[in-house]
Order: C-alpha cells, then structure tokens, then sequence
C-alpha cells in the first residue's frame, strides 16, 4: 500500500479514512486467528503488512536508511529517562538526592561523581525511570558522563500536525463470527484456585492451566477457550460459578466472552503503543510531536485527549495494556519538562477521579496510573506550582478524607466495625498519605503571597483531618471483668505512623516563613479549643489546696473515665509552640494544653502500674507503640513539649497540684499521715506512678532543639550514646532504634565517629559500634526513650563498667545545657513549694521505712531530681543551693535527712549516690566518715601486700619443686604427649627418621592400644578386630562437588556398572562423620527407639523433620549430625597379616606375569564354581579369606582365620548395605556384586574430597573413617577379560582404579604359593597407574580434555622444562589423595612437610611413596569454583536481564544463582515447576538432581540470601558471603547499603559444599528453628 504525503485538511481526512480501513481489514486477518496465540507470526506480518508502511511514510525512503539518518541527526534529552525493569539496581545518593526517590541507572551511576559519595543501593520494583540529567533532582553533579554532553538546548522543530483517533470499527456479529473465553488477573485468587478451577472449567490438564495462570498473572489476561458464542459462554458460567465455591471470597473470577476481531484489534493496540515507544526514540523531534498530539483536546471539550482517555480508562485496562501505555508516558511526557508540566496539570486536576477508580481496583497500585504521581509530584518545581495553581494539598487531603467516611457522633473516625471491604479500601487509600509526603518533601526557598495562601488553605485542611483523629478510639477502665473482645486499634495507628513523616515536614515548612507559622499556630489553636469546646461540660470544678497555696481545676478521674492515645491537634500544637521566638499568643490558656497531654501520660503510667490488666492485649500495645521509634516524636515527645509548656507559663505549684490530682496521689501528699494508712496492694500502683510523675517533672530533657540550646546533632549524638550504653550495637540495630527523617536519614553518620568505635567482625556474627570511654559521662539513668528493660540493662552495663574501672559506682546525671528563652522558667520547678514537699515526703518514708509504702526507686528519683537543681543552677549558686536545701519540710530539712540515709543499713546500694549528692552541694563529708574511709583504705592496702606476698611464696616453691623433679616431671610430659599422639594419629611419631608409606623401605609401626569410650552407656573398650563392635555415626551422600560434568545424565541404577569411574567425577558417594563413637549394640537400641518413636506418633503429626526414619536416618545422640548409617571402628587393616620382607621379590615385569597367571587360574575356579553363571562376578567372601588366610604367613608363623567378629561383620554388613543403596538409589541388596565397588568407590571419592583440603586431612575422624574401607578388601571382584567393553584410559578416573585394584588385591592371593607378598604389590600397582595417569595428562595436552587432578589445561608447550613443569602440576592432586590412602592403610605417619602447602612437596610427596625424585620447582594449584563479583550489583544486574525460559521472556520474580556451576534459575514459580520422581517440584529443586545429587547451594539475589536445599523435603536459608561497610548482611536488601563481597565468607560457604556438610547444616538449622521444617522447600 502507497502512501503519499498530501496536504490539505480533504486529503488528510481521506488519508485517514484509507489508513483506518486497511486496519480494519487486515488487523482481524493478522491477530486473533485460532485458540493458540502465535507472536511471533504475528508480529512478523504486522511489521510488513500494519507497521512498515507507517514507517515508510515518516521517513519518506526505506526505515531501515532513513531511522539511522533521523538517529544521527537527533539531539536527544538531556535526561536518561531508562525505565527500569523488575529487579533492576537503582542507586540514589544520600549526600546529592533532593528526596530518596530519586535514583540512577547503573550506567548512570558508574560514570557519575556519585559513586564516591554515600549512597543506597536498591531494587526497581519496575515502572520508574532514571533521574540522570535531572537538575532538580540533585544538589550537586545532575549529569554523568554520558549525559553531559546533551546539555545544550534544542531549538524547536517544526511540528506536523497528524491527527489520530481512537480506532473504531463497527463488526456485524454473525452466528459464524469467533469468540474468545477471556480471563482477567485480580489480586484475590490464588494460583492454586485459578488452576483449580480452569481444570473443571475447560477440561485442560494441570499443566496446561499452570501455563494460563502465568500468562494471566504475567499479562492480565488470557483466552482460555475459543468457539463460538455459546461454547465460551458456558466456560464463562463455570468458571464464575467454580470460582465462588473455591474461594472464600464472594467476588468471581473476572471473564468475559469476547469477539475474536475486538480481541485483534486490541493486540494491535498494544503493539502499536510499543512501535511507537521505540520509533521515538530515534528522534526528539518525533517524541514531542507524540506528546503534542497526545495532549491536543478533542471535540468533546475538557478530559478529552488521547491521554485523559487513557488515564479515565485506566482501571478498565488489564495489566498488561497498562504496563504498555504507562511506558510510553514515562519516555515521552515525563521526558520534557514542557509536556510534563502540561501532563501534571492534567494529572492533578483528574487526581479526585484516579483515586476513586484505584479504591475499586483490585490491581496494586504499581499497575494503575495513580502510581505515576511519585515522577511528578517530587518535581519541586512541579509541587509548587501544582499547589498554588491547582490547590494540590487541599486536593490530596480531601480526596483522603472523602473515602474515610465512617465516624462517630462526634465526627471521628471510627474503625471499630470496618467490613472487610472497608478495610481493603483503607489500605488503598494510605497511598494518598504518600502523595502528600511526596508533595512536601522538598521545601521552598522563597515564599509568595499565592503560595501562602494555598499552603495555608492545605493546613485548614490537614486540620480538618487531625480533628478528625482528634480523640479517636476512647477507651474506658475495665474493672471486675475481663474484656470479652479485644477492640479494634491498627487501624489508628497505622494512619498515626503514616501521617507522623507528614507532620514533621508541615512543621518544617511552617518554620521556614515566620507569617505562615504565626498563621498555622493561630488556626491550630481555634481547632483545638472547638475540640475541646465541652472541656468542662458535666465536670464539676474542685479547688486543690497544698503548702499554701490554690488551685482551680475540674474533677476527672484516669481510671473511671474515657481516655484516648490520639492527640495529633494537641501535638500539632507543640510543635509549632517549640518554632515560636517570644511571641506571645493571648488566647493561650495553660490548664487546657496540658489537661490531655497530661491523661494520656497517666494512662501509660496506670497500664504499667498494672491497673488496666483487664482490657486486654491491645492497650499494652498501643503503649508500646506510643513509646516506639515509629510514634514517639509526634506522640510522646509531643506530649512531653506540651507539659513543659504548660509549665513554662503557668505557677509551678498550680501545675504539680494538677499532676497530684490527675496521677489520683493529691490525697497521699496532702494528708497529714495518709502514707501509713496507705494499703500495702496498692504499693506496686503508687510505685510505678510516682515513677512516672517524678520522671515527667525531670526538667533535664532538654536536648531538642527549641526546647534547650542545642542543636539536632546534639540530640542525635544523645541518642546514640543511650542506645550503646546499653550494649554494643551493630550499624543496623542503631540505624532501627533511631527515628528518621522524610529522607530516610537519621544523621547517625554525621556524628558516630565521634561517641563511638568500630569493631570489624569475624567469619561470623557482626560489626559492632562500642561507646568510647570518655562519652560515658553522658549517660543519664532516666533518659526519657529508655523503657523499663533497657533502662534495667543500661543501669547493669554502667555500674559494671565504673566496678571494672575502680570508680564509685553513682551513676549521676550529666551537666545540662541551659533553656531557651522561652521555656527558661522551668527550672523554677524544683524549687516549688509543692516539690520540696513531695521530695521531703519521700525522704521521710525512707527514714522511717517500716510504716510506709515506698520504694528504693522512689528515693533514687528524688536523688536525681537534687543533682538536677544543682547541675539547673551552674556552678556559682552557693548560696541559693543552701537556701534551698535548709528549707523545713515537715519539720525536718533534706540535707539532715540525706545525712541520715547515709548510714541507713537498708540503703546500701544508694550510699554512692547520697554521698555523691552531697559532694555536689558543696557540704562536707562529716570527718569521722573521713577517718572511716582512710582506715577502710589502709586496711586494704595492707590486705593487698599480703596477698602478693603469699603468691610470690606459692610462685617460688613450685619452681622449686619442678627443678627437684625435673625427670619425672619430663617422663610424665612425654607419657602424656605418647597416649594423646596415639588417640589422635592412630600411630605414634618417629622423629629422626625417614617416613616412606610402601615399598622395600617403609616405615615399621609398632602396634599400640587404642581404648575409646561409649557415648550412650559411657562404658571404655579397647578397638580390637575379634571384640565388640564400635561404632561411629555416619553419613553417606551422592555427590558432585567434584564434578566436571553436571549435564551428564543418570545411567539406569539397576542396569549400571560402577567398576570404572569416569575422570569427570560426575557423581560419586561420598562417606562422612561427625566422629562420636558407640557400641553398635547402643546403637541399634537407640536407633530402634527412633524408629518405635516415629512409629508411634499420629499420622497426622508426621509432618517433615529434619532427619527421614523410613531412609534410615537419624540424629547423632550426642551433636544431632544428621546420620544414616555406622562405620565400625577398626585397627590398621594391614597391620593384620603385612609382610615387610621384600627380599627376592620379584621386579615388575615379573609381577605383571605372575599375577596374570594368578587371575587366569582364578578365572577357571570361578568358572568351577559357579556352575557355569558368567554373570556371577562375586567370589565367595568367606571361602576366599578362609583360603587365604590358610595359604598366606602371618608373620612367617602361624596361620589365622579371618580375625573380625560376628558384631563387626555384621556392621560391615550394615555400611556396604547403605552405601550401595544410597550411592546407586536403589532398594538394599547384600548380594549384589556391586556392594563393595561402591564401598571402594566411596572410599576413594571422599579421600579426594578430603584431599581438597590437604592441610587438614591427616585427623583422627579421617583415620576411622578410611579404615572402614579397608575392611572391605575381603570382598574382591574379578572383572571378565572377555568382556569388550573395557573404557578408553582417558575415561578412566585414575584413583578409583588405583584403591579398587589395592583394596581388591589381597582376594587374588586366595590361590597364591609364591609367597608374594601384598606390600610389594601395593608398590608396584601404585606405580602402574601413576605412568598411567601421565599419559592421560600427556593425551590432554591437545584436546583440552582434564582429569580431576589435571586442574591446568596442558597448553601448548614451548619447551621440555614447560612440560614438565605442567606434569608436576597436574599429578600433584593424585600424589596427594595417594599419600593420604597408603597413610591410612599401612599406618606409617605421614612428614609434617607434605601436611602443609610448600614448594619442597612435590619431592617429600615423591618420598613417602618411594616413587623417583628428579624434579623441581612445583607450582601449586587450586580447584577453581565460581566466580562471584565483588559488588552485589553486578549480580543483580545480571539477574535483572535473566529471563524466566518457559514464560515467553517475561523477567523472572525470584532469579536464583546456583553457587555450583553458575547457572541462573526461575525459583519460586508455577511457570518452572518440573515433575520429578511423580512431584511437581521448583527450578532450584530439580536443578540440584542434576548438578549436585540432590543437594545444592544457591544465592537468591534479589533476597541476598543464600539457600541450602537436599533433598525434597529438607533445606536452610544461610547468611550471604556479601556484607556492607558495617560489617552486615542485608538480607531481603532492605537497609540499602552498598554490599561487597567477603571472600573469607564466601570460602566459608565453599568449603561446607567441599565437606559435604550442607546436610549436616540444614539438620542443625531445622533443629534450632522449627519454622524451617513447615517451608515447602521442594517449590523452591
């Protein structure tokens, strides 16, 4: 089809029309043409038939010439504008960043000055788009270096009009027309009832409605049926009705029976969205003529552009077309901000109608387009002028409060009886909170008249709403009943938290203007007398006299009347007092700010005293969170501000006989002798409350600025060194205990350095912040945001340092800085008439403690509250301090009274600090408590000189006595070292003298008593081979820790041979224990019990453990290891029947002759034997050994019957059994050949494993462990050299061969007269497969082929020295594991040269296995495992653009890492859930069958948290290997903080998958934390 451009409004509209039908006829033609979609098909003729011609018409020539010209020619946006996908790194910069939410690309991040600054790193969520070239959304470096260069501004383009419109087509509905079954996501059904139902709806497989349930939770929607009208439409029906019945939910599964030709056109639409995202990006010119078009009203006037269409229609939308059309916003309009003025304006004035569709969304708020008000609202520019022009606060809050319609008659809100679709709708419209904060949290440097105006009208509103909160949720006193039903109180308090961010910035910028606070304070104050307008109303006024004086007040009662927690107007209303200079408000009146501040410190007082036990649970919590982090600055803090107001303007008698009356104690202090007549139950009431009163009076919280004369990082700096002084804290644990700003910023950084020092962390646990010495000064004991627990554990923590140091252990409170002006007359407190009367009454208890109801707290109080004058009043107040202190109350002065308590025997612990007190008043210790302390001194000087001489005495005579007894002492020393080498190395040292393991010159060992202990009946016994048998808990595991190939697939277990082992190691069994040891006849009781135990329990309480009884696994009874067999526990096994007389042997030739012969002649008694079976590879265990130990010396004397008891080969028994049924998974079978070549298989498997750690494997678990391998030498196979499938010799695992032919070898001797003897086979098999493994090196040189220990790739060699240099290398790993098996078998200890890493190994490895020494100069070599970046945001960006593989490219939700060999996995998802052994089981759970024999190790990136996995049922999640500068892990990357990895951790984590204690690890961890046994770890 030609297009030609043509002008003219005729043609346009021609072209229009021409353009309009093409689509009409070829789009239903293209899309939409069967029941199974084909994208790709369709994609490729709507490029050529729908999109190309539109292309050729923009450039006028071929697209694929004339977009690289437009590109070329482009002067792009200075802004990145990336839109970040899911999983995505964002970076913002703590230091630069106007607010949080603005953030940087990665390739944004890396190039800009940001990366040396502060900086939080986070994952997209999907639907943002990077802030790179955003002058307003940093404070300094807007640009990175590849967006610097686009600074200069673009001129103008001319602008083509195109005119567009909606596509509308009318479609004549005849009864051959198609229809698709259509269904829609929500956020109510479950993936489990959405395939539920598809199943009984469409009669499709699981498999089949898993693959709908993704596509519809990945795109919004999909067809589930195709047909005609009625065949969809009775799908439709059942589903709806399927749907209610599976859910408890009355709300159906969305569907919908549409045309297949509107279903076309829409597919069509939203690939046009798409073509037109990506033609824009060619040219600038192009995207601002899209937005000029979008933005062009229509003829229907207001709300009628493409883009108000679009944002009306969006909750009608399904997710997919929403995420489509959201993009092409974000890189078009929000790209200039021209256009994105004109949209925000747009925004704002449909913002009512947006949240309305969003409240009846059921999609989340990142899929509707509400959600684009964080990229216009944090605009600063755009915020102002959306306020002034707009009126957007007043918008914002009033569309809050209208979908918070449900009040009480008062008109507060009332949550108490919210349906859950109110509660739904609540949840929702929290968002709106969000958009206010958003709106607020940049601050305007200049204030117009218009701005105030509109700021103002916004407050009005905003009061409205705290009026609203004002008094919500009442409670009353519950007395002799329990409440029945607790009430109704998140609700509240989450709109508390919510708000609390909010109000703190209304409070900022109020500061920020002195009209506007002057102005907010006035109007705040009118509010809160119209709430408090019926103050008085019903409540009759009383007068409270005390010490003189008088006071008016009303009668009200805490404990018998309402009470609520809310308070925000009266805390709105302190805050802004604090901001206040002088000013003075003449409306002001004192007992009213105070009266409800003032309840609500009561009702905390009177829940802690115990007094309000009966109303349950949710008042304790509302407690707590009024004292919390989260609460406490706009809540209790505000509280505190509002009393010390009061106090501040107002007679400080006046306001303590208020506080008397409110606390219900006016009577105790005003009462002549009430104290006695005080019943003792009320004792712990009056405690806790005259705490709380005395501690409210406490004038020294002073450290906020307004308040005292400090500033923010003095009060930051306080709350820091309160927080250590309870213990040392981790970087997180500090950051969590301190409130935060709008930012998200504490100012913890600013200041720690200075009250604090770091110490880094281990391999485990974290770094911790300590409080430096000399800040300890500061520590006050009341601080105001300790509860009761911190302030008992801070106390503990002090004192215990002042002990450790020799200081006096008063903990007295610290200087304070003086008031600001206006709260100056606070100090005047102390010296009330009232106070001295409370603080005298309490001092007489204490004197005459055994008539009264006090406490030692209450004394410490009224201490501190002395030391409080003192320090309030400066140094030069001597005269007013002794004024003060001589004043008379009931007849007795203070300072006679704390003369007293000095002495008093029942006030011990208090002496410090009276005696303290009294220093600091400047009086005189009286000089007979001065003579006291210097004879106490003295004493104890003389005690101490004493104590140093009788040790210097002690510390002469035993030196004494040593050089006395110096050979018996030297003789017991080396008894010990002997009995102890003999435990732990199974064979004693011998120093001075070569060790070599075989051959003519091997090392003699003497036989020597190893006697161990039972754990279970704690009985000893010495391990011989004819006694008990003893046995150690083991455990056996498929392995692939070694592998080089973990794609192989799994040969068939009944039809496979494992005689050879192949060089890649793809899957072996490896042996382990955790090396307690028992008697076998313990064991099999306790392993009995087990069994009995599990039996017996319900099967409904089998729920999964962390050990599987019907595998045959238990707990070791002492380390709870998990265990699934016994090794018995045996001596050296050729200690038996060696011969180390090597004289007239024969040489290697001669051998290889001699025992050909001797495997023929066993072939024919074979063949005699088993009557004809070829099959029959076994011989006779028994008769062999009988056989052969007949024919064969025993030290050239006598012959033996086979040595081991009845108890050991049965436990022989027992681990062949387990080993061959584990190793190959199959059912147990002792009669199978192939029991012992999988023994010898697993003992040479974990031999090289060990091997990997070769600095460590000569211990003692590692002796009993091989011995048991060796055990089994009597059972040999003879293989068939008729057989013709014997394996190439690079198919051959050269270790395996070398310990199978070993082990196997003594069976040959059964018809041996030639007295050859078994040593000198030893050396000669051992070296016929070392000239064996260096050909295979060799071979490999050109194929790039590797064995296990050719771990360097021979490359191409230059010279001979190269070779063999590169020969060493790659036999080394072999000499090792060798080393190690003849260590174990002949028992010869091994040089403590080759247990370490050097360069001499090579010739002592070559040594101790008698093998030629000609080389030198060895290079050491590593397995190499997988590479982890250092910074955790390469991993992420890595798995932001993995794709899931079986969802159509969709972003995986969970990309996982396997940790083994690398590969990136979908975890946690329907869409990549295998059938497995007939159970549907995750990527990660499948994936460890292949790579690791059901075990595996993986990273979770997005969580940063690794996962252990074995198995189905059984796995753990471990701390990841990547920590931040504080030494943390940041799991579930919530902190932020940029991680970097521990490559200490990380060799951790790699050296558990290398011992194979990842099994072992989940035990433990599912043993400690139940919770972990519920997970379903097989969906993983």
């Amino acid at each position: 089809m030609a297009l030609s451009d043509t002008g003219g409004a005729s043609s346009t509209n021609d072209l229009q029309k021409e353009v309009y039908q093409h689509l009409a006829y070829y789009v239903p033609k293209i899309y939409c043409r069967g029941p199974n979609p084909a994208p790709q098909r369709e994609d490729m003729l709507a490029q050529h038939v729908l999109l190309g011609p539109m292309e050729w018409y923009l450039c006028g020539e071929d697209p694929a010439f004339g977009f690289p010209k437009l590109e070329q020619a482009n002067k792009p946006s200075h802004l990145c504008g990336r839109v970040f996908k899911v999983g995505e790194p964002t970076y913002s910069c703590r230091d630069c960043a106007v607010d949080p939410t603005c953030v940087l690309c990665m390739e944004c991040f890396l190039g800009s000055i940001h990366r040396e600054h502060r900086y939080r790193m986070t994952t997209s969520g999907g639907g943002g788009f990077c802030d790179c070239g955003d002058t307003e959304a940093w404070k300094e470096g807007p640009y990175c270096q590849k967006h610097e260069l686009n600074t200069s501004e673009t001129p103008e383009e001319e602008v083509i009009t195109i005119e567009a419109s909606c596509f509308k087509t009318l479609l004549t509905v005849e009864k051959s027309d198609t229809y698709y079954c259509m269904l829609f996501n929500d956020e109510v059904h479950t993936y489990e009832q959405v395939i539920y139902t598809l199943q009984k709806a469409v009669n499709c497989t699981q498999k089949e409605a898993i693959g709908f349930a993704t596509t519809v939770d990945r795109d919004g929607r999909r067809s589930v049926r195709y047909g005609d009208f009625q065949y969809c439409d009775q799908a439709k029906s059942v589903i709806v009705v399927s749907s209610r019945n599976t859910s408890r939910q009355t709300k159906p599964l969305k569907v919908q029976v549409m045309h297949s030709s509107i279903v076309a056109h829409q597919s069509f639409g939203l690939k046009l969205l798409t073509w037109l995202g990506s033609v824009i990006g060619y040219s600038d010119g192009l995207r601002r003529i899209l937005c000029q078009v979008g933005l062009q009203e229509g003829p229907d006037g207001e709300n009628s552009s493409l883009v108000d269409k679009l944002m009306l229609y969006d909750s009608k939308l399904w997710k997919g077309a929403r995420n489509v059309y959201h993009q092409l916003f974000m890189s078009s309009l929000l790209m200039d901000l021209k256009y994105k003025k004109l949209f925000a304006i747009r925004f704002a004035r449909n913002y009512e109608r947006l949240q309305s569709d969003f409240m009846k969304d059921d999609h989340d708020r990142e899929f509707s387009i509400a959600d684009l008000s964080i990229q216009i609202f944090t605009v600063p520019s755009l915020a102002r002028m959306l306020i002034t022009e707009e009126n957007l606060m007043t918008t914002i809050i009033k569309t809050f409060m209208d979908h918070l319609r449900h009040r009480d008659i008062q008109g507060r809100f009332q949550f108490e009886r919210y349906t859950a679709l109110q509660a739904f709708k609540f949840r929702r419209v929290q968002s709106l909170i969000l958009d206010l904060k958003y709106v607020l949290i940049s601050k305007p440097t200049e204030w117009s008249d218009e701005l105030r105006h509109k700021f103002l009208e916004g407050f009005d509103a905003f009061l409205e709403l705290l009026k609203c909160m004002q008094g919500m949720d009442p409670i009353t006193r519950q007395v002799g009943q329990h409440i029945e039903m607790e009430p109704e109180w998140e609700a509240a308090f989450t709109l508390q938290m919510k708000l609390t961010l909010v109000i703190s910035m209304i409070q900022d910028w109020c500061a920020l203007d002195e009209k506007v606070l002057i102005e907010a304070y006035k109007k705040c104050l009118t509010v809160l007398m119209q709430c408090h307008s019926g103050f008085t109303d019903g409540e009759q006024p009383i007068v409270l006299s005390m010490c003189g004086h008088s006071v008016e007040t009303i009668r009200y009662c805490v404990s018998q009347e309402k009470v609520s927690i809310h308070l925000p107007v009266s805390r709105l209303l302190a805050g802004l007092h604090v901001l206040l200079s002088k000013t003075e408000v003449s409306e002001l009146s004192p007992p009213m700010l105070i009266e409800h501040p003032l309840r609500c410190l009561v009702l905390c007082a009177q829940v802690h005293a115990g007094m309000w036990r009966r109303n349950g649970f949710s008042l304790v919590n509302q407690i707590y969170y009024y004292h919390n982090v989260k609460c406490r600055r706009e809540m209790f803090d505000k509280d505190i501000v509002m009393l010390q107001t009061g106090v501040s303007m107002m007679d400080p008698n006046h306001f303590l006989m208020i506080m008397l009356s409110r606390f219900e104690l006016y009577q105790i202090f005003s009462t002549p002798d009430y104290g006695k007549r005080f019943s003792t139950e009320n004792t712990n009431k009056v405690f806790y409350v005259l705490l709380k009163m005395l501690y409210f009076l406490f004038t020294g919280e002073r450290f906020s600025p307004g308040i005292g004369q400090v500033n923010a990082t003095d009060e930051i700096k306080r709350e820091i060194i309160h927080q250590l002084s309870i213990r040392p804290m981790a970087h997180s644990e500090l950051v969590k205990a301190l409130p935060e700003d709008e930012n998200r910023e504490t100012g913890m950084e600013s200041v720690i350095e200075e009250v604090a020092c770091f110490k880094k962390p281990g391999l485990t646990g974290r770094g911790l912040y300590e409080l430096k010495p000399e800040c300890a000064r500061n520590f006050n004991l009341y601080f105001y945001h300790f509860s009761r627990a911190e302030q008992s554990k801070a106390e503990e923590a002090q004192r215990k340092l002042k002990r450790q140091n020799r200081e006096d252990t008063a903990l007295p409170p610290p200087a304070l800085p003086p008031f600001c002006p206006l709260f100056a007359s606070l100090v005047n407190i102390l010296q009330s008439d009232v106070m001295l009367c409370i603080m005298g009454t309490i001092l007489q208890w204490a004197v005459e403690h055994n008539g009264y109801a006090w406490s030692e707290s209450m004394l410490q109080r009224v201490c501190f509250l002395v030391l409080n004058y003192a320090y309030a009043n400066g140094r030069n107040v001597y005269f007013s301090i002794l004024t003060w202190a001589y004043r008379f109350v009931l007849g007795t002065c203070i300072l006679a009274m704390l003369e007293t308590l000095q002495n008093a025997p029942h006030l011990e612990v208090h002496k410090d600090m009276i005696r303290w007190i009294l220093k600091v008043n400047l009086f005189y210790i009286t000089s007979s408590r001065d003579k006291d302390k210097a004879e106490r001194k003295r004493k104890a000087e003389i005690a101490r000189l004493r104590r140093e001489k009788i040790m210097a005495q002690m510390s002469e005579m035993q030196r004494h006595f040593i050089n006395e007894n110096k050979e018996l002492f030297q003789q017991t020393l080396e008894e010990l070292d002997t009995s102890t080498s003999g435990v732990h190395e199974n064979s004693p040292v011998i120093s001075d003298a070569k060790l070599t393991a075989l051959g003519p010159e091997q090392t003699r060992v003497a036989e020597h008593r190893q006697v161990v202990m039972c754990i279970l009946c704690q009985e000893e016994q010495e391990v011989k081979v004819d006694s008990r048998a003893m046995v150690l808990a083991a455990f056996i595991q498929r392995s692939t820790v070694l592998s080089k190939n973990r794609n192989k697939i799994t040969p068939d277990p009944e039809k496979y041979d494992p005689l050879f082992m192949h060089p890649d190691l793809s899957c072996g069994t490896h042996t382990g224990s955790c090396g307690h040891i028992m008697h076998a006849h313990c064991w099999q009781r306790y392993f009995d019990a087990v069994q009995a135990k599990e039996q017996r329990r319900q099967q409904r309480l089998r729920v999964h453990t962390s050990y599987d009884v019907e595998n045959g696994e238990f707990l070791c009874p002492l380390c709870e290891c998990l265990s699934n067999t016994v090794i018995p526990l045996l001596p050296p096994p050729r200690v038996l029947f060696n011969r180390l007389d090597f004289s007239g042997q024969p040489n290697l030739t001669q051998w290889i002759k001699t025992i050909s012969q001797q495997i023929k002649a066993l072939y024919l008694l074979r063949d005699e034997d088993c009557a004809s079976k070829p099959e029959e590879m076994c011989i006779f265990v028994c008769e062999n050994v009988i056989i052969f130990m007949e024919k064969t010396e025993y030290f050239g004397s006598t012959t033996v019957e086979n040595p081991y008891s009845e108890s050991i080969k049965e436990m022989l028994t027992t681990f062949g059994t387990a080993t061959y049924k584990v190793g190959l998974k199959v059912h147990p079978n002792e009669e199978d050949p192939r029991v012992p070549i999988m023994c010898w298989g697993s003992c040479a498997y974990t031999i090289q494993t060990i091997g990997t750690n070769y600095t460590k494997i000569f211990s003692y678990i590692n002796v009993q462990l091989i011995n048991l391998f060796f055990s089994l030498k009597y059972s040999a196979l003879v293989p068939n050299e008729k057989n013709g499938n014997l394996p190439c010799i690079l198919d051959i695992d050269m270790f395996h061969l070398l310990v199978s032919l070993v082990l196997s070898f003594p069976a040959i001797h059964c018809q041996d007269f030639s007295g050859v003897s078994l040593g000198t086979g030893d050396l000669h098999l051992f070296h016929l497969v070392t000239m064996a493994h260096i050909v295979q090196i060799l071979l490999t040189s050109s194929t790039g082929k590797a064995t296990f220990f050719q771990l360097f790739a021979l490359k191409e060699i230059s010279s001979g020295w190269h070779l063999w240099r590169n020969l060493k290398a790659g036999i080394m790993p072999f000499l090792r594991c060798s080393a190690l098996f003849f260590h174990y078998l002949n028992g010869v200890p091994a040089p403590s040269e080759i247990q370490v890493n050097g360069t001499n190994q090579f010739e002592h490895l070559c040594s101790y296995l008698s093998l030629p020494n000609n080389l030198t100069c060895l290079f050491q070599e590593n397995i190499v495992f997988l590479y982890l970046p250092d910074d955790y945001s390469c991993l992420i960006n890595q798995a932001s653009n993995f794709s899931c593989p079986k969802s159509g490219g969709d972003k995986s939700r969970a990309p996982t890492l396997c940790l083994v060999c690398g590969t990136m996995l979908c975890s946690q998802s329907y869409c990549c859930q295998t059938e497995l052994e007939g159970e549907d089981v995750g990527a990660c759970t499948a994936h460890t069958y292949t790579c690791g024999s059901g075990v595996g190790i993986f990273l979770r990136v997005r969580e940063c948290q690794v996962l252990f996995l074995a198995g189905k049922t059984k796995g753990c999640f471990y701390p990841p290997p990547y920590l931040d500068d504080y030494g943390e892990t940041d799991q579930g990357l919530r902190r932020g903080n940029p991680l970097h990895l521990c490559k200490e951790r990380f060799k951790k984590i790699q050296k558990l998958w290398q011992q194979h204690s990842i099994t072992e690890e989940i035990g433990h961890a599912q043993e400690a934390n139940q919770t972990l046994v519920g997970i379903d770890w097989q969906h993983l």
